[in-house]
């Protein structure tokens, strides 16, 4: 993935990969994350278009400051399919790669 991701952002993607599921993400901070992988559209109708990687999903704002947990699942499943996600190693060494 070519995007870099500043502390911020790479808190909320934590957050919605933790478990136990969190019940305090913040719907602000989930947008600001979305806008930079991909692109958010708010819609006439007070809806968002999401667009991250391949996937388009069209979500109501959260009627909270935080967002419902099928919302985190959601979220879960579009960074996930996009290649983020909990922090991995940095490097992954080849199958008789040497040090």
């Amino acid at each position: 993935m070519t995007t870099h991701l500043n502390n911020h952002h790479r808190d909320t993607v934590s957050a919605l990969f933790a478990h136990p599921t969190s019940h305090n993400i913040r719907w602000v901070d989930v947008i600001s994350l979305l806008e930079a992988v991909g692109t958010v559209e708010e819609k006439h109708d007070g809806r968002f278009r999401i667009t991250v990687g391949a996937e388009i999903e069209v979500f109501d704002r959260s009627h909270n400051k935080d967002i419902s947990i099928e919302q985190v699942i959601d979220f879960r499943r579009m960074l996930k399919n996009a290649g983020y996600g909990p922090t991995a190693p940095s490097t992954v060494k080849s199958p008789g790669e040497e040090d």
